[in-house]
């Protein structure tokens, strides 16, 4: 199989092509997108060619040091997005759901990279950035979703809540079937995703192979591995974040403090 055909300045101009023909259709049918979508293709174009110019000069370097800083960068700013979204009186989830990533992408990442992958160094950028970008996305939706979803679950509910504390349960128990359904919810669109893979869609990571010119089954042995992994990670995810999150709606007389 022949190499990727590279893509130059012009390529990318028209592929913007693309995008003002989105915006003809949303500004046809009055959808008043025209402004969100501009701005997103703009946020894309920027965003991806910095990270384009930054992973370069990383793969160049090929040191621990920078790659680590670039993985810190993502963390947090991943867990900032994700604690942004879980609705609560009291703000302050950050520290949460940061370590919450850290661990369960550290986990899934260290199993993959020591007993499947095996490269030459642990910190290789080749291998850890694009890793870590794949399954932290998915990990931020996870907790997203799972922490979201509990706290709603927990707002709508209180009298039941308040009901099983009366009668004796821990906040744990009193709270348990709403954070498995949270738990469950969280991870939904990763088991549909499994579910249709190379059947439905093929994602990107096997794309991406492809289109580099690399062997299908290499690729699809690639795509087995990341989708195992998100799975994992995002399970990790949740059941952290969760079990944060619970913590957070009951005062230290186990008491119920959260807001309806």
């Amino acid at each position: 199989m022949g190499s990727a055909i590279e893509l130059d300045l012009l390529d990318l101009a028209w592929s913007l092509g693309i995008m003002a023909i989105a915006v003809v259709l949303s500004n046809w049918q009055r959808l008043g997108l025209e402004g969100q979508l501009l701005l997103a293709t703009g946020r894309s174009l920027l965003q991806l060619l910095v990270v384009g110019y930054v992973i370069a000069a990383i793969f160049e370097l090929n040191h621990p040091i920078p790659v680590l800083l670039i993985l810190g960068v993502m963390l947090t700013i991943a867990a900032q997005v994700t604690s942004n979204r879980i609705p609560h009186k009291e703000k302050g989830f950050f520290p949460l759901v940061w370590l919450s990533l850290l661990v369960s992408n550290g986990l899934t990442l260290s199993y993959a990279l020591v007993l499947i992958i095996q490269p030459e160094t642990w910190y290789s950028p080749q291998y850890l950035i694009p890793l870590t970008g794949m399954i932290l996305g998915n990990a931020m939706n996870s907790a997203s979703l799972s922490g979201e979803r509990l706290i709603t679950a927990i707002s709508h509910n209180q009298r039941e809540v308040e009901t099983y504390l009366c009668l004796g349960a821990t906040p744990k128990e009193a709270i348990t079937s709403y954070r498995k359904d949270a738990i469950r919810v969280s991870l939904i669109p990763t088991l549909n995703q499994m579910m249709v893979v190379g059947m439905v869609s093929l994602p990107g990571m096997f794309t991406g192979q492809v289109l580099a010119g690399n062997n299908p089954l290499n690729a699809a042995s690639y795509q087995i591995l990341i989708l195992f992994m998100i799975m994992l990670t995002n399970i990790v995810t949740s059941i952290l974040v969760t079990e944060g999150v619970y913590r957070r709606c009951f005062n230290e007389q186990a008491q119920l403090i959260i807001n309806s």
